[in-house]
């Protein structure tokens, strides 16, 4: 697809455009059920996340700068210390039992060990404000089981891949009238699924977090920015432009598309470990960690894709030796007879 081809041309053509983007690749760093985000200090939180980013995840981070906490990351950009997680994805047999979807890597990553991929978006050099030690937010809502109603500004999609090697990647994320829905698939997708969760691009500019993780953020004045569309202007009650922040995570549901083994009723299978079936309530956890001004430099030197002059760009070799061992001890892999912390399916 044309944006994605745009990370294959040499960096001085890439230079030409005035959009910034990182896009990057990073490995899993742990399964798990804790939130140090929503449910700070509880273990087990109330559902699993697969988590990526700095060694220094753990149940009670302080709200402070973390990349102190780190001395290694999962991610593309060693002086990335930060932590990205979603809920994780599981698929529920027709005998009522549940196995979590592993997610696989995506397209022009390399060889990242499953994980996550996260853009960092800006209009160009100097036209946003990075993110400060102790930042912190969330994008999406837990417990949303219908449409948001923005159409083309939706924060929140999931691809069907039609084909192996992402047949079907023609169109930005959550931009593709046929094969990019709010909720889940209902057919069986033969090259798996992509979420893609977006986060607001304007702050307050004083708060660091707030009790919710979301009211330190707005949408700018014309509403919800689209996928690298960042340009819209910033409230006045939220005045300070950040980077736009997107995950994708691409679920290898390859393995459950037979719908001999689909729910008798002809549904489809797949549930967040939130024990939500529509998809709707699909959401992201951030906490900022990279260390000094190194994503502000990228944010003002027009860097594109996985590399960025004055960044350390580590080898995935590197990066999968990254782990940490998860802290609540449940099965993450194996079939289970219920969602992990009992969800209802609801």
């Amino acid at each position: 697809m044309y944006w994605l081809g745009l990370l294959a041309l040499p960096a001085a053509v890439r230079a030409q455009f005035s959009t910034t983007m990182l896009r990057f690749g990073c490995s899993e760093l742990t399964i798990d059920r804790i939130d140090p985000l929503v449910e700070p200090g509880q273990i087990p939180s109330a559902h699993v996340h697969q988590i990526v980013g700095g060694n220094g995840f753990n149940a009670s981070m302080p709200s402070t700068d973390i990349s102190a906490l780190a001395d290694c990351t999962t991610c593309t950009f060693a002086q990335d210390k930060s932590n990205y997680w979603t809920a994780s994805v599981y698929f529920r047999a027709r005998n009522g039992s549940f196995k979590r979807v592993p997610q696989m890597v995506n397209d022009v990553i390399g060889d990242a060990n499953r994980g996550l991929t996260v853009y960092y978006t800006a209009p160009g050099p100097n036209t946003v404000t990075a993110f400060k030690p102790g930042f912190r937010m969330f994008s999406g809502d837990v417990t949303r089981r219908e449409s948001t109603g923005l159409g083309s500004r939706i924060q929140s999609c999931f691809r069907c891949y039609t084909g192996p090697n992402f047949q079907g990647n023609t169109y930005a994320p959550c931009s593709d009238p046929k094969l990019d829905t709010e909720s889940f698939p209902t057919t069986p997708c033969p090259g798996g699924i992509r979420s893609s969760v977006i986060f607001p691009i304007c702050w307050d500019g004083q708060n660091l977090d707030s009790p919710n993780h979301i009211d330190h953020l707005a949408n700018p004045t014309n509403g919800p920015a689209p996928f690298a569309v960042v340009d819209g202007t910033c409230p006045e009650t939220h005045p300070v432009k950040i980077p736009q922040v997107h995950y994708e995570v691409v679920w290898d549901t390859r393995a459950f598309n037979d719908k001999n083994e689909w729910p008798e009723d002809g549904s489809q299978p797949l549930v967040l470990s939130s024990g939500d079936p529509t998809g709707f309530g699909q959401h992201g956890d951030y906490v900022f960690g990279w260390e000094g001004d190194a994503l502000q430099h990228a944010m003002d030197n027009r860097c594109f894709g996985p590399t960025c002059n004055g960044l350390t760009t580590q080898e995935f070799a590197v990066a999968n030796k990254c782990q940490v061992p998860p802290e609540v001890n449940e099965d993450n892999d194996g079939w289970v007879d219920e969602l992990p912390g009992g969800h209802m399916i609801m």
